[in-house]
């Protein structure tokens, strides 16, 4: 059983700091918001995640998870010692560390013996060093040499799935400088390392760039198969058979292959811009994560052009909009299509009746510039009712079975415009709906 300091209650954090407490782990999250400290000692969970809830209250219940607002106890109890803090981007697409070194100079200050520091934050290529050489420069103003490794863990957690991936990992990446710290870190994943999970050990640098290549891998994947949506409207074919006939080749595999309005959330937008940034830096340019970035954004006013080609004038019409969030089974609106998609409806005079499960918190203040457009529903059907078209922007599982033979009771137009594929064009068709998928 090892002793665990997580820095940051985020969503990696919190994630983080409660699956590790799961796995037998004594953990102690830390945060300097201590509003939220206090919310989750009273069981209050700040982000929307399936199965969080149980798993934060039943260890906190059995003592193997803690929270505070206090990080030199926190660095001293605790022999590693997890950075998860924001690394949000900058103006020029570059990982902002101001929070990271933060994290690097309080270890540093508090540290009274071996301390294994491990990155768990998304961090550009040469973090690690970064943050030994800021922790190696508090203690000789302390003027004291305590040991101390510095390990690369990335996450690969997908929002609403984050559970699942953290228990069963497709692998894990233990990027350090020696076997000691390699060692400790094989028993902090210990129930993962022997159910033969496999683990890949590097150098702190690859295990950085492993992050990256992967996430930007991934959003070239949508962005490539949306093109090819964008090509199969104009010559007649089905985008969605397209990708399930190339899913079928083992060397490209169905995942990522849906055709949509773009990607969003808080990793495919940042990672590949910060992505390119290290490239640049380094004097190389990638020019597929280039073009990726910027096919993205036009995806997402592609989406707009498609329902005003259709609609024409959309001043003062109705529209329902179903789903705001990024993807399904979370409440993160971060880079999500619906925040350029809805403002320029907007700007064109729509009026938006928005339902989202769990985006509306977030919403609020995200679609502040246009509150006076947007109208916040309870439901589905008082979204659809009275409206001119029906546009669904995520596609949560109650948005597939809707009930159609309600439309034209409550007033529901015609106009259907499915941005995520969810149903099949014939049928809606057949339904009577001037039916709008993305490459069908």
């Amino acid at each position: 059983m090892s002793q665990i300091a997580v820095i940051g209650t985020g969503y990696v954090g919190l994630v983080s700091g409660a699956i590790l407490s799961d796995f037998g782990h004594t953990v102690t999250c830390v945060d300097i918001d201590e509003d939220k400290i206090n919310g989750l000692k009273n069981g209050i969970i700040p982000i929307f995640e399936t199965g969080l809830e149980r798993i934060v209250k039943n260890n906190y219940y059995y003592k193997r998870l803690d929270f505070t607002t206090d990080i030199k106890s926190a660095v001293q109890k605790n022999d590693v010692i997890f950075i998860a803090v924001g690394t949000p981007p900058a103006d020029d697409g570059s990982a902002d560390l101001q929070h990271v070194l933060v994290a690097a100079k309080d270890i540093g200050a508090y540290m009274d013996s071996y301390k294994v520091i491990v990155n768990k934050s998304t961090v550009p290529v040469g973090t690690g060093q970064k943050v030994k050489a800021t922790v190696q420069s508090i203690l000789a103003q302390r003027g004291v040499g305590y040991p101390f490794d510095v390990v690369s863990n990335p996450e690969f957690l997908r929002e609403g799935s984050a559970i699942q991936d953290f228990m069963h990992p497709d692998r894990v990446i233990l990027g350090a400088e020696n076997d000691r710290a390699i060692n400790i870190m094989k028993e902090v994943y210990r129930v993962l390392y022997i159910n033969e999970t496999p683990f890949v050990e590097t150098n702190l640098e690859t295990a950085e760039m492993i992050k990256y290549a992967s996430n930007a891998f991934l959003a070239m994947k949508i962005t490539f198969i949306n093109e090819v949506a964008n090509v199969c409207e104009k010559v007649g074919a089905d985008v969605q058979k397209v990708a399930k006939a190339m899913g079928r080749d083992g060397r490209i595999a169905p995942k990522f292959l849906h055709a949509g309005p773009g990607f969003g959330g808080s990793c495919f937008p940042k990672d590949t811009k910060a992505l390119a940034k290290i490239a640049r830096d380094s004097g190389e340019v990638m020019s597929l994560v280039e073009t990726t970035v910027a096919a993205n954004e036009r995806q997402k006013l592609k989406m707009v052009d498609k329902i005003i080609n259709a609609m024409g004038d959309i001043a003062n019409k109705n529209l329902a909009i179903l789903g705001v969030t990024f993807k399904p089974n979370t409440d993160d609106l971060r880079d999500a299509p619906s925040l350029v998609i809805l403002p320029e409806l907007a700007k064109r005079g729509a009026k938006l009746k928005i339902y989202d499960p769990e985006g509306k918190k977030e919403g609020d203040w995200r679609f502040s510039s246009i509150k006076g457009s947007v109208t916040w529903c309870a439901d589905a059907y008082e979204a659809l009712e009275n409206t001119d078209a029906t546009v669904i922007l995520t596609e949560w599982n109650e948005f597939r079975n809707l009930n159609f033979d309600k439309f034209k009771e409550i007033g529901a137009g015609e106009y259907f415009f499915d941005l995520r594929n969810i149903y099949d064009k014939k049928i809606m068709v057949e339904k009577g709906f001037k039916y709008y998928g993305v490459g069908v």
